[in-house]
């Protein structure tokens, strides 16, 4: 059996979302233009973007209200990136998953193939899961990218809260207009045209 089964095969993201995913699947943004809302992180020129396009990454903590993004951010990240994908509930997961995963993401690294790990909500994580990150973040095993909707200062450890950069995000609605009919485009060239009668 092969150390890597215990990852989750990453979700497949063709250049046209298929016809029976989901609405919100086919409208999430597959570059970095099409993210909305969140210029001052991802406009040109700015650090963040710059590390994405530059593939040099470091582990980050994404804080931001519910439905700002953080999560399709994190995932926009490993696939322009083409680092292996692992999420995170911090609501289902505990020291044993984290573990096991840890284990497959350092054989990974040692042959040369990164994972990005996402833990959505880390601020529902308790210490000892938190720590359970960290050595793996400090040897670079894995790239951390943490969500939360709660100030990271108060509820991520200090040494791992160290370690990442924070951004901040923000919800920003006023641009949404200005790319919904592209994204809808999408949607339609997903939908397969009914059968013509003769």
């Amino acid at each position: 059996m092969s150390l890597f089964s215990k990852l989750p095969p990453p979700a497949p993201e063709p250049d046209v979302p298929a016809a029976n995913q989901p609405l919100a699947e086919r409208m999430r943004p597959r570059t970095l233009d099409e993210f909305i809302g969140q210029e001052k992180l991802l406009g040109p020129g700015k650090s963040l973007r710059v590390q994405i396009e530059n593939d040099n990454l470091g582990s980050m903590l994404f804080w931001g209200p519910p439905g700002c993004g953080k999560t399709t951010l994190a995932r926009l990240i490993a696939r322009l990136t083409r680092s292996e994908f692992v999420s995170f509930s911090a609501v289902l997961a505990g020291i044993k998953e984290i573990k096991e995963v840890m284990v497959v993401a350092e054989h990974k690294s040692r042959s040369g193939h990164r994972t990005i790990v996402f833990v959505d909500e880390v601020h529902r994580f308790n210490k000892a899961q938190q720590d359970a990150f960290l050595p793996h973040v400090e040897a670079g095993h894995i790239i951390f990218i943490g969500a939360t909707t709660e100030n990271p200062s108060f509820e991520v450890i200090s040494p791992l809260l160290s370690r990442t950069k924070v951004y901040v995000l923000a919800t920003k609605l006023q641009k949404l207009l200005t790319t919904s009919s592209s994204a809808s485009r999408r949607s339609r060239m997903a939908t397969p045209a009914p059968p013509t009668t003769r």
